[in-house]
């Protein structure tokens, strides 16, 4: 693996040296405009950036943007195939390895993302072809589309079962492969102030974090984040009403299902997005899933009400707050079974039957302070009550506190994320970490990200 992690670094590099920084910005993957220019990207249909996504992952607040120019960059890649900033369509990637030490010695479970400690490992590396849609203008329709191709680690974090779902579900297999995202938009101007529709495989919509490495404020993810639903398959359509206003309706399958799926249920969302005149306040918020809610052989179908909320103190300090209810019925403790065989990283097989309605909620807070355009500090503090440990298999809160130092070079080519976080269980006797040996884990970790 290391070899992989090597060479997969060496043609990032490799394809990097021709360029010193890519072309555009980006929304959702740096770069993007700095902290001086985030003031001049109106466009007289949308809001200003609220914030600089260079160095954040994102210059907007969480939720729908209709009306706001795409700042995808052109990355090395494209510029080796020939393709230029003024081409609609994008090609482009990254590689992200990790090292993590940890008081474990074996998993880091109920961490996730970062299961393995002390080793150096692959999280993912990605492909992405894309058109995105102009929703800026007007007068016409306009489609787009996404595909993005994961390979690595946090590949047991997205698959939806019934697509190349074996390596984990039967095998219990470290790395795996996961085509994340898989759908095709539609941008409809004449309704209201603008109408876009998804349909295909798509990332839940209303987190902080989400499962594609540039798109998080730090490199490991909060509890709260890492047992509520990741993927969905399914139509989502945003509808805009004012440049502060957009709701969202869709249906899909059921958290990480396909509808092919014998696990499959049909399940609805809505959401409301709200952002203040001033760009200082912003919510997002609603029903990420509600339907029947019955577990449904062997895998989760997970129901949850959820809100996201950012504030901006000044130009320098901004912060986001989400807090969730998830709850289904006639669950197994610890969620979807892995059939696999007991791996050292990670166990298997099925929990015991919790009958009726089991529940967790949970909060995180993430706190960030610009340093320089090219850098950021963030803290993160975040709890979890698993009450009838549906989601992690014990019945108890966690709690878990991160502090990362973020740093771009090359004009957001590279990005590097060290971090300390501690994690406890709070149930007497509980020993909740490092499979059944530890009553609380500290780890010091580091990432990498290279945009190819």
């Amino acid at each position: 693996m290391k070899a992989v992690i090597t060479g997969a670094l060496l043609l990032g590099a490799t394809l990097a040296s021709g360029q010193a920084s890519p072309i555009g910005t980006g929304g959702g993957n740096p770069p993007s405009p700095t902290a001086s220019d985030t003031a001049r990207t109106a466009n007289g249909r949308a809001l200003p950036q609220p914030l600089p996504a260079l160095p954040f992952p994102s210059g907007e607040w969480i939720g729908p943007v209709i009306g706001a120019p795409d700042r995808t960059s052109v990355y090395p890649l494209q510029k080796a195939l020939g393709g230029q900033a003024s081409s609609r369509y994008r090609v482009y990637g990254w590689v992200n390895p990790s090292f993590s030490a940890s008081t474990s010695k074996n998993s880091n479970i109920p961490v996730a993302y970062n299961i393995q400690p002390n080793k150096l490992v692959l999280d993912q590396a990605v492909l992405r072809f894309e058109r995105p849609m102009n929703t800026v203008q007007t007068d016409h329709v306009d489609w787009g589309f996404r595909s993005t191709f994961m390979y690595g680690i946090d590949y047991r974090y997205t698959l939806a079962k019934g697509l190349v779902s074996d390596p984990l579900l039967k095998k219990n297999n470290l790395y795996g492969f996961d085509p994340i995202e898989q759908y095709v938009t539609l941008y409809v101007p004449k309704v209201a102030q603008g109408l876009t529709l998804r349909v295909g495989r798509y990332i839940s919509p209303p987190d902080i974090e989400a499962q594609l490495a540039p798109d998080n404020y730090l490199f490991s993810h909060s509890l709260t984040f890492s047992y509520d639903p990741f993927t969905f398959t399914g139509a989502l359509a945003a509808l805009r009403l004012s440049p502060q206003v957009t709701v969202e309706l869709g249906a899909h399958a059921g958290n990480e299902l396909v509808p092919w799926s014998e696990s499959a249920k049909l399940n609805g969302q809505a959401f409301v997005r709200w952002v203040a005149r001033n760009n200082n306040n912003s919510v997002f918020g609603g029903i990420n899933s509600l339907g029947e809610g019955s577990y449904s052989k062997d895998h989760d179908n997970v129901q949850m009400v959820v809100a996201t909320w950012g504030h901006r103190f000044g130009p320098r300090v901004h912060m986001m707050t989400e807090a969730y209810y998830l709850w289904q019925y006639d669950a197994l403790a610890g969620g979807t079974v892995i059939d696999g065989p007991d791996q050292p990283w990670a166990g298997s097989g099925a929990g015991a039957l919790i009958p009726g309605r089991s529940n967790s909620v949970a909060a995180v807070n993430y706190l960030q302070v610009l340093l320089s355009p090219t850098s950021y500090l963030s803290v993160r503090n975040d709890v979890l009550n698993d009450i009838d440990g549906q989601r992690t298999g014990n019945k108890t809160v966690y709690s878990s506190h991160t502090i990362g130092y973020i740093k771009h070079f090359a004009g957001g080519l590279f990005t590097f994320r060290p971090e300390v976080r501690y994690d406890h269980a709070y149930a007497d006797g509980l020993r909740a970490y490092d499979k059944g040996t530890r009553r609380d884990q500290l780890i010091g970790a580091l990432d990498l990200i290279a945009h190819f």
